[in-house]
């Protein structure tokens, strides 16, 4: 785990919290502090979201423990029961993620067994928290998922292309290969969960224009493409090296697998804008990776009675990369096409 902008807003935000507390002569200041740590969230739409969830939550909740503690005092059945009712409510509701930060106000609430100022107080310590946290997380260091997505692809494609040119070769040694590809792995799902919450962000909070929708589903092909590539890596790791192979076979899957690589790295340059314009490449294209495709799954199938057929499995994944790198190509030329015809009007 590494240090980032999450972490130092969740400190400022429990100081916040603390000291609006002591500022407002609320006590304890602990309560706050809990509910902004609870409250910090990963984009600007989430903070907003949970923001509204917790203030509907958080008061239903404090309602029913205040209600249950004037009733049936502060007994730990008593607050057990009105835990599991107030669990159950929010279920209803699909406000699931508030579940802790409620049940955080429902026992300091019934606490005070219906005294009125004293459940005000903790009701009121757990919103300064929310307040704190919320406010924090849109001014200082706002997420900004576009520009955390763009780095962290280029990153990925990075550590993969590493991969993925050694992959044949062996070049690297075994326990750095085995590592790399192990965080390469993790890197991926950091980064479908990141796209995840720019998507969400986008939807909700914007007005989708077109260039904007465009520019999501460039993204989306870009995450897709990052894991046909990981596939790539897992069959080369499951079948080729157990596979019966000729001669000049680890040239002829280095070779494609180069093609394949430098393909991928030319469509983010150009995406970039890194790129001159009419830059020419080897690039791959449809024609040469059905070529490969074709002539090597005949091949191996056809070979020694089919005893090399885990050959074809590998083939098949560089094939389908290669396919998922043209559409991402044609994705990306569409919107740069249409971005610079924008500008041109």
């Amino acid at each position: 785990m590494t240090f980032g902008a999450r972490m130092l807003k969740t400190g400022i935000a429990v100081t916040l919290a603390l000291y609006l507390s002591s500022w407002l002569q609320l006590s304890p200041p602990v309560i706050a502090a809990v509910a902004a740590i609870f409250a910090m969230q990963p984009s600007i739409y989430r903070s907003w979201r949970y923001f509204l969830d917790q203030i509907q939550t958080n008061t239903l909740g404090a309602v029913v423990a205040m209600l249950a503690g004037y009733y049936f005092s502060n007994e730990p059945i008593a607050v057990g029961l009105v835990c599991i009712v107030v669990i159950m409510i929010c279920l209803k509701f699909k406000m699931g993620d508030t579940i802790g930060l409620t049940l955080v106000t429902v026992i300091s609430v019934m606490e005070a067994s219906g005294q009125w100022e004293f459940a005000l107080n903790r009701f009121s310590l757990s919103i300064i928290g929310i307040i704190s946290a919320f406010l924090i997380n849109i001014l200082v260091m706002p997420p900004k998922p576009r520009q955390q997505l763009t780095g962290q692809i280029q990153r990925i494609f990075d550590q993969m292309s590493l991969l993925l040119r050694t992959s044949i070769t062996d070049e690297l040694k075994e326990h750095i290969f085995r590592d790399e590809k192990n965080n390469l792995e993790k890197d991926i799902n950091i980064l479908s969960d990141k796209y995840s919450l720019f998507e969400e962000e986008f939807k909700k909070l914007k007005r989708s224009s077109l260039s904007e929708s465009r520019h999501l589903v460039v993204y989306k092909q870009m995450l897709n493409t990052l894991r046909k590539g990981q596939e790539v890596l897992d069959a080369i790791g499951e079948h080729y090296f157990q596979s019966e192979r000729l001669a000049d076979t680890d040239q002829e899957f280095t070779d494609e697998i180069e093609m394949l690589t430098k393909f991928h790295e030319h469509i983010l340059l150009k995406l970039d804008h890194k790129l001159k314009p009419n830059t020419t490449e080897a690039l791959l294209t449809e024609e040469t990776s059905d070529e490969f495709i074709k002539r090597n799954i005949k091949h191996y199938i056809e070979q020694e009675g089919g005893r090399s057929f885990r050959l074809t499995i590998v083939a098949a994944s560089m094939y389908d990369y290669g396919h998922q790198l043209n559409r991402l190509n044609r994705l990306v030329d569409n919107y740069l096409k249409n971005e610079e015809d924008k500008e041109n009007i």
